[in-house]
């Protein structure tokens, strides 16, 4: 039976850059594989899936909040690769599961495990849920040359914990860091904002 794979890893760890190899690889073979990102993802156009490293396809399905995965054809379809996992609702990472286990087809979803809070974001609870395989794409700190495990988010150069949890950017907002340097980080913003204050 087919795999349901969640593979996360922090900003910068080439997630995209790893599914368009994948997609890549089963094109060369002559397989029809299927790349699906979330609608609200605009940052490099509507459709694009775009790595750091400027390699880039189009998205086959934008998945909005009222998209019906169950719906769509899936006849000749050899895998679903899916960018941006994270932001997608639990209905569609249950949705996605059930494909793998009525259409037999795989289904790889790469994404953030995590939100600048070090909280999990919907789908991706999710997927910790529900993946037959959970594998973590690593990445060094930005800061030191330890792990990456979280994202820390900047506002005007300074660390900062507010805001919504969903908000698109790139490295100027949002830098793979390890907990220590992510703790640091967050000490001194909180000391800078405490000083600004009592000025």
């Amino acid at each position: 039976m087919a795999k349901l794979y969640f593979r996360y890893g922090t900003v910068g760890s080439a997630k995209t850059l790893n599914l368009l190899a994948v997609a890549h690889n089963y094109r060369q073979q002559g397989k029809c594989v299927l790349l699906l990102k979330p609608e609200l993802d605009v940052r490099f156009g509507r459709e694009s899936i775009k790595s750091r490293a400027g390699l880039e396809m189009a998205a086959d399905v934008l998945v909005s909040p009222t998209t019906k995965l169950l719906e769509m054809d899936w006849e000749g379809v050899s895998c679903i690769l899916v960018d941006e996992a994270q932001f997608l609702s639990a209905f569609h990472i249950e949705s996605l599961r059930k494909i793998t286990l009525t259409k037999d087809i795989p289904v790889i979803c790469y994404g953030l495990r995590t939100d600048f809070r070090t909280r999990l974001f919907e789908g991706s609870l999710r997927l910790m849920e529900l993946a037959d395989s959970i594998e973590e794409v690593k990445a060094t700190c930005h800061y030191c040359n330890r792990k990456s495990v979280a994202n820390l988010k900047h506002v005007g150069g300074i660390a900062a914990l507010d805001g919504p949890a969903v908000q698109l950017g790139a490295e100027e907002k949002y830098f793979p860091v390890c907990f220590k340097c992510y703790d640091k980080q967050v000490d001194e913003a909180s000391k800078l904002h405490e000083q600004m204050a009592e000025v």
